[in-house]
Formats: C-alpha cells, structure tokens, sequence
C-alpha cells in the first residue's frame, strides 16, 4: 500500500509540475535542510565547548 502511495504521489508530481518547478522545489527543500543543520551543528558544538571550559 505504501508503494502506491508512493508512486501515485510521485506520478501527481511529475504531471503537475515542470521539470524546472520540481527541481526548483527539490533544491529549496535541500537549501533549508542544509541550513537547518548546520545551525544545529554549530549549536550542539557551542553547548560542548563551552560546558568543556566551566569544569
């Protein structure tokens, strides 16, 4: 079941779209990841060093 749901979303997205929209939309969703990420890495990385200088 998952496997049609699968495809017929994937078959709604190729005939709404154009292939620039859709890669369009694949590379903002990858810019915000990116993003989203790397604040989070840079936060988890400030919380280990500065607890590191406190001891």
């Amino acid at each position: 079941m998952k496997k049609l749901t699968l495809y017929s979303m994937t078959l709604f997205t190729l005939l709404t779209l154009t292939s620039c929209e859709a890669i369009e939309t694949i590379f903002k969703a990858g810019m915000w990841w990116g993003i989203i990420l790397v604040v989070a890495v840079v936060v988890i990385l400030f919380l280990i060093f500065s607890r590191g200088k406190n001891s």
